[in-house]
C-alpha cells in the first residue's frame, strides 16, 4: 500500500539546489501557496484552461493564468469542497467530453486507509461537487485505473475485486447506470495503468499476471492477450506509467530497472532503456508520473524505490537522460510527484508540499500533430456559444500518465483567444466534444463559449491540444 503522506523532508534544500533548478527552466508559482500541510496533489487541466488541484483531502482550488497566459504568475481561486464525508487521495479521475471532472474511489479518505468506494462530480459552471452512486454497486473501488473510451465512456477498474465497469453509453452520458464490461481479463486491475491507443483498445502491462500484457476491445468488452513483455517490470506488485508516444509506441517504466517499448503496428514488445544508477542508487518507477512534451520526448520522474531523492529522467525514443528536477527534488519520490502538461508546453509539477513548480523545457513541438482548424465562425459574441470543427482536437496521447493511482489525461481540445490589439489571452470553456479519442484524422468537433468578460475587437483564435496550438485564425469579437 502507497504511504498516504509525503516522506519525511531528509536535505535542507540549499540556495544551490533552487539556481541549478531555476537555471534549468523550474519556477515556483508566485501566488502564496493555498495548500498548507496537507500539500498539493493530483492535478487536472479543465476544459477553460484553468487547473484544479487536490490538497489531498476535500479541498480543490482552480490555478488560473494571468491576462498573459502566464502560468507562473496565475492566481489560485478557491473551488467548492467534495463534502465532510470524501476528501480522497490516490483514485480514478478524469475531465469528461461536457467538460465536467470525475473523481471516483480513493486508496485513503482524510489520509485514512479506506479504500472508499465513494464519488463526485464538479461542474465548473455551478462551482458545485455532486456525489455519484457506488460504481456498479462495488464494495470498494479505492485507487482503481480509469480512461476515458473514443465515444466518451467512462471505464473503472475495481482496485480490489479484478472487474471493469462502464459509465454511460456512446450515444448520451448516463450517470445512474453503470455497465458491466471487461470479460475474459487474466488478473485483477490493482496498480496497473490503462493506455488508450490509436485504434480505440486499452493497452494494459498485468502486473499479476506477470509478463503478460492484455488489450480491451471497447467493441466485443474483453481482453485478450497483447504478448509477453520480455522484461520484467513489476516489484512489490507495482509498475510505472505507460505512454503513448506519437510515432505510436508506448513507453512504460518499469518498477525494476528495467523499461519496455510497445509498438502499436507491428503489435509487439520490445525491452527499452535501463534506468541508470544514479550516485550509487537505482532509481526506478514503483509508482511515478511521465508526460508526453510537446516534442515527443517523456519527461519522468524516478527515483530509488519510494524514497528520496527524485531524478527527473527524459526519453527521446532511444535513451534516458537526466535533467535537473525542481529545487524539492533531493526531498521528494516519485511516488508523491504529479506532472500535467499545461496549454503553454509547460508542465506543471506538485509534490504533495505547499510547493507548486512549472517547468519551461527547451524543446520545440512537434508541427506534424499540432490540431487543424477547418470551421469556425470569424465573428463572435462575448457569452454565445459557437461550434468548431478541425482535425487532430484530441492530439495523439493521453499525454500525462501515472497509473492506478492518478489520471490526468488532456485529450481534448481547448480554445484559446488573443486580442490583438492588447496580446490579452482567454480561454474559452470547450465542452460537448464529439471525440475522446487519440491519434485520429477523422474530424472533430465540440462547442466553445466565448466568455462574457472577452476584450472586443479583433482577436486570433486557435486550439490547443497537448500543449501544442493550431495555426490562428482571425476572428473579431463583438
Amino acid at each position: 500500500m502507497t504511504p498516504p503522506r509525503p516522506p519525511v523532508p531528509t536535505h535542507r534544500v540549499t540556495i544551490a539546489d533552487v539556481m541549478r533548478a531555476r537555471a534549468a527552466g523550474w519556477q515556483q508559482v508566485e501566488a502564496p501557496s493555498p495548500f498548507g500541510k496537507n500539500g498539493a496533489g493530483t492535478e487536472m487541466l479543465m476544459t477553460d484552461g484553468s487547473v484544479m488541484i487536490s490538497d489531498n483531502t476535500s479541498h480543490w482550488y482552480r490555478l488560473v493564468p494571468n491576462e498573459d497566459g502566464d502560468y507562473v504568475k496565475g492566481s489560485w481561486v478557491q473551488a467548492a469542497t467534495m463534502g465532510n464525508d470524501y476528501g480522497p487521495l490516490y483514485f480514478a479521475s478524469a475531465v469528461l467530453a461536457d467538460g465536467r471532472l470525475l473523481v471516483e474511489g480513493g486508496e485513503y479518505n482524510f489520509f485514512v486507509g479506506a479504500n472508499t468506494k465513494n464519488a463526485a462530480i464538479y461542474d465548473p459552471l455551478t462551482d458545485n461537487w455532486q456525489p455519484l452512486p457506488p460504481a456498479d454497486h462495488w464494495a470498494l473501488v479505492g485507487d482503481g485505473p480509469s480512461v476515458v473510451l473514443d465515444d466518451g465512456t467512462f471505464m473503472l477498474g475495481d482496485c480490489c475485486n479484478g472487474r471493469e465497469a462502464l459509465y454511460g453509453d456512446e450515444k448520451k452520458i448516463n450517470w445512474l447506470n453503470w455497465i458491466r464490461t471487461g470479460s475474459g481479463k487474466a488478473d485483477g486491475d490493482a496498480e496497473e495503468g490503462w493506455t488508450l491507443l490509436p485504434d480505440g483498445k486499452v493497452l494494459v502491462a498485468d502486473v499479476s499476471d506477470v509478463p503478460n500484457s492484455e488489450l480491451y476491445d471497447p467493441k466485443t468488452g474483453s481482453w485478450s492477450s497483447a504478448g509477453q513483455i520480455p522484461v520484467n517490470l513489476v516489484q512489490f506488485c507495482e509498475i510505472g506509467p505507460q505512454v503513448l508516444r506519437p510515432n505510436g509506441t508506448v513507453f512504460v517504466g518499469g518498477a525494476t530497472q528495467y523499461t519496455a517499448i510497445y509498438e502499436t503496428h507491428r503489435h509487439r514488445w520490445i525491452a527499452g532503456p535501463d534506468f541508470p544508477i544514479v550516485n550509487g542508487q537505482q532509481v526506478v518507477m514503483t509508482d511515478g508520473p511521465a508526460t508526453l512534451l510537446t516534442n515527443g520526448d517523456v519527461l519522468m520522474a524516478t527515483s530509488p524505490e519510494d524514497i528520496s531523492p527524485m531524478t527527473m529522467l527524459v526519453f527521446d525514443g532511444s535513451n534516458l537522460t537526466i535533467v535537473a528536477g525542481p529545487p524539492n527534488a533531493p526531498n521528494d519520490s516519485a511516488y508523491s510527484t504529479r506532472l500535467l502538461l499545461l496549454p503553454t508546453g509547460q508542465v506543471l509539477e506538485t509534490d504533495s508540499t505547499d510547493d507548486v513548480e512549472i517547468y519551461t523545457p527547451h524543446v520545440g513541438r512537434d508541427l506534424s500533430i499540432a490540431p487543424t482548424i477547418t470551421s469556425v465562425a470569424t465573428t463572435l459574441i462575448h457569452g454565445d456559444t459557437y461550434l468548431i470543427a478541425g482535425t487532430l482536437f484530441n492530439g495523439v496521447s493521453q499525454d500525462n500518465m501515472y497509473g492506478d493511482d492518478d489520471q490526468q489525461a488532456t485529450n481534448y481540445p481547448l480554445v484559446r483567444i488573443r486580442n490583438s490589439s492588447t496580446g490579452h489571452v482567454f480561454y474559452a470553456r470547450t465542452h460537448n466534444h464529439s471525440f475522446m479519442g487519440v491519434a485520429s484524422t477523422a474530424t472533430v468537433t465540440t462547442l466553445f463559449d466565448v466568455p462574457a468578460n472577452i476584450e472586443l475587437g479583433p482577436s486570433t483564435l486557435e486550439v490547443v491540444a497537448n500543449g501544442i496550438p493550431s495555426a490562428p485564425v482571425a476572428v473579431t469579437i463583438n
